[in-house]
């Protein structure tokens, strides 16, 4: 069975925000692997910070030399400056039961299998503003904390791409692709309309 890096909801108003890109991640220093750029297939760096989970995995599985299939977390201020979280690393080879020769299966082949493929991310969350003029929307992503010790982690993530006014303050689920610095719309389900209404 292939694990799927981005797995399929199991709530219909489930919230997130996680993508997988394929690239190198360069720490700021040898000292300091937590932080650094992740640089894609097309040499673009992306700020990047390293969640305490995947920081063990880079501290004993990983080859900083080597490209592999990140697990990321998506945070931006604005539609140009992404940051990205590495939550893991997708390595069907230690994860699933596939012969350990790496070199000859086709990573993209396998997450087409899984209708995925680099630079895809799914957003679900609010749709809570839209700006026709700049063609950019903003997303409310309200996760569910575990620990009661975190404070409210909701934030925005600022997507480029084009929806209705009728659509603010709906339940939104979207395929993005990420462009550089930029998320950008390929295709939205509302889940559910005028969430504010029925709260």
């Amino acid at each position: 069975m292939l694990k799927n890096p981005i797995p399929k909801v199991t709530n219909q108003l489930q919230h997130r925000a996680i993508g997988i890109i394929n690239g190198k991640f360069t720490p700021i220093s040898s000292e300091q692997l937590n932080r650094g750029y992740l640089i894609d297939n097309k040499e673009e760096k992306i700020e990047t910070v390293v969640l305490g989970k995947a920081l063990s995995l880079i501290k004993k599985h990983i080859d900083l030399k080597k490209n592999y299939y990140w697990v990321v977390y998506p945070k931006n201020k604005n539609s140009q400056n992404l940051h990205l979280q590495i939550a893991g690393i997708w390595d069907p080879y230690q994860l699933n039961d596939f012969p350990n020769d790496s070199s000859k299966t086709n990573f993209s082949k396998l997450l087409e299998e899984l209708d995925l493929k680099d630079n895809y991310f799914s957003v679900r969350g609010e749709l809570v503003f839209v700006n026709t003029k700049k063609k950019e929307f903003v997303i409310k992503i309200c996760p569910i904390i575990k620990s009661k010790t975190l404070k409210n982690k909701n934030f925005k993530l600022v997507i480029k791409g084009e929806l209705s006014l009728e659509l603010l303050h709906s339940f939104v689920s979207l395929d993005i692709n990420r462009d550089g610095n930029s998320l950008k719309l390929i295709k939205c389900e509302v889940i559910e309309k005028n969430l504010s209404k029925n709260n």
